[in-house]
């Protein structure tokens, strides 16, 4: 059985729109942060620092949203991966590895800074360096993002989920984007599975039972 541990409309969507998408079984460990959960000894057992997503599939438990979506993927439905080493795949691997470290990387720091670390250790002022990296970023993925369909073609893949994901991060912690990358990003978002995969996140909170 997989399970996911999460917290709603952070990284562990990632997982469970893809979950979703894959029609795997599946369930949802919902690890409160509201309440202290993910310092709780039995969450820092399966993730020592204390951070969702993690994933158990199996006696296999796994850290990191990139690797969780390419672990899922590649086994439960590789339909969502380009064939292994050709030109295609290798595109894909930059469009991971750019929106993970370039994109994501400027986005997490203004949230950082704006109300995720302890107010005590919030800087202010890197906010607008932030803010001016992410746009560099857009910039550049907006150039690689179709007007019409997906990343690399007629299909989406792990690629898709992970830079629709951060634009949606980007849209709720209201950071302009480019009319291109909106589009791409509202397209995205009306994917069922993502609807279902929030929904079932939210429904696990205590003041939703």
């Amino acid at each position: 059985m997989i399970t996911l541990y999460g917290f709603p409309r952070s990284r562990s969507l990632r997982i469970s729109w893809l979950l979703e998408e894959l029609g795997v079984e599946w369930q949802y460990s919902l690890v409160d942060f509201n309440k202290g959960e993910h310092r709780s000894p039995d969450f820092l057992a399966v993730n020592p620092a204390g951070k969702v997503p993690a994933l158990t599939d199996g006696e296999l438990t796994l850290l990191e949203s990139g690797a969780i979506c390419l672990h899922l993927a590649e086994k439960y439905g590789n339909h969502w991966l380009p064939q292994p080493g050709t030109d295609e795949a290798a595109r894909h691997h930059q469009l991971l590895f750019f929106t993970l470290c370039e994109l994501e990387q400027p986005l997490w720091t203004i949230g950082k800074h704006k109300f995720a670390l302890p107010k005590e250790l919030r800087v202010p002022q890197i906010v607008e360096t932030a803010a001016w990296e992410f746009a560099r970023a857009t910039s550049v993925i907006e150039s690689w993002v179709p007007e019409q369909g997906y990343l690399l073609g007629e299909n989406p893949t792990v690629a898709d989920i992970l830079l629709a994901h951060t634009l949606n991060w980007a849209h709720s912690f209201k950071t302009p984007l480019p009319e291109k990358l909106e589009n791409y990003r509202l397209r995205l978002s009306q994917r069922p599975a993502l609807g279902r995969a929030l929904q079932r996140e939210l429904e696990a909170l205590p003041d939703q039972k």
